[in-house]
């Protein structure tokens, strides 16, 4: 690649303190001189150009620059109350899943089980009876379109959603604010339920994993378009989850008896993630 100019400044123009920055930041870099001025080379068109959007903010002529961006303090790890503070949305969401799960017993209570399903049911002997959705909208009763995610069928299903929602809740609250947590948590568990719907039919189902699928591709998607800290995964985090969606397809989770696995949701709320990640990530992007 081919050296390009950043720029010509005066010999008298002390570049110093600026060379000093650039080392530091690993940017490859020639100084020459020529015709009476010095010149700052660099490789690539798009190097050149952060260089010098660089130099614009270089505060030139400060002897204190060098010792203050030397070494920055490290700034103490918050507090658990500090971290639910500045994560209110994902706490928030949390609680009202630990409160629902505490009401129906970890899914043994059906009376109470009732209220947050997708459809309304009845249980007769050894038959559950469901309620056509129409009817209980017709009824005003749209938060069943929702409320599923807040249900939970066993303690390890409950820690284990907890836990990622708890992890990815938290990055997208940080990056993108509360409300548009709360609105992609809404919207994955709309998109989710949905498609589990459509893909099952009548049936009891349940559980953040659909929001969750939706969180991970949101943040997948963002992060590869528009790069963040907030959004850089662990490796192999994406690869283990698609994987593991791929199992629950094959449906070796159910033949092995550990029930049946809500597949649609997860789906449709990966599709719906990555598309608001696509969208996300895109304006972002432009926005730089």
């Amino acid at each position: 690649m081919s050296a390009v100019e950043v720029m010509r400044l005066p010999l008298t123009v002390d570049l110093s303190g600026f060379v000093a920055l650039l080392q530091r930041l690993e940017v490859p870099y020639r100084v020459s001189e020529e015709s009476g001025e010095q010149v700052l080379w660099v490789p690539g068109a798009q190097l050149a150009e952060q260089v010098r959007g660089l130099y614009e903010r270089f505060p030139e002529g400060d002897p204190h620059f060098q010792l203050q961006h030397e070494a920055p303090p490290q700034a103490p790890r918050p507090g658990f109350i500090a971290q639910l503070n500045a994560s209110r949305i994902t706490s928030l969401v949390l609680l009202a899943t630990l409160v629902v799960a505490v009401l129906t017993n970890l899914g043994d209570n059906f009376s109470t089980i009732r209220w947050f399903s997708f459809q309304d049911f009845q249980i007769q002997g050894d038959y559950i009876y469901f309620t056509p959705l129409a009817e209980s909208l017709a009824a005003g009763q749209w938060w069943r379109l929702v409320s599923p995610m807040l249900i939970h069928f066993g303690i390890l299903h409950l820690a284990m959603n907890a836990m990622w929602f708890w992890e990815l809740g938290r990055r997208i609250e940080a990056r993108q604010g509360g409300l548009m947590l709360l609105a992609l948590t809404l919207g994955f568990s709309l998109v989710s339920d949905v498609a589990q719907y459509f893909t099952s039919g009548a049936s009891l189902f349940g559980g953040l994993s659909g929001v969750l699928y939706g969180l991970l591709g949101h943040c997948w998607v963002f992060q590869r378009l528009a790069p963040c800290p907030a959004y850089r995964l662990p490796p192999g985090v994406m690869a283990m989850m698609l994987i593991w969606l791929l199992v629950c397809l094959s449906g070796l989770i159910t033949a092995l008896g550990f029930g049946a696995i809500a597949n649609g949701a997860h789906v449709g709320g990966l599709v719906a993630g990555c598309a608001t990640g696509l969208v996300g990530g895109a304006l972002a992007r432009l926005r730089r």
